[in-house]
């Protein structure tokens, strides 16, 4: 998922896909510690999308206190 795709979502609809992405991390985390992992790269590319939406939503918080002042 890129940037992009994120800012036309709603702050609603990005939390849900932080929770979702957050579960996943949670579950490749235990799949790692019994060693069932097989993609490793899943858990990079999950962590970023997470920080990516952290981002956003950071960012359309900005926005919404800056057009309210």
């Amino acid at each position: 998922m890129n940037a992009n795709e994120l800012r036309d979502k709603t702050p609603d609809q990005l939390r849900d896909e932080l929770v979702q992405l957050k579960k996943e991390a949670f579950n490749l985390r235990f799949q790692q510690a019994t060693g069932a992992l097989e993609n490793t790269a899943r858990m990079r590319k999950v962590r970023r999308d997470a920080a990516r939406v952290k981002t956003i939503l950071n960012q359309k918080a900005a926005e919404a206190a800056q057009s309210e002042a």
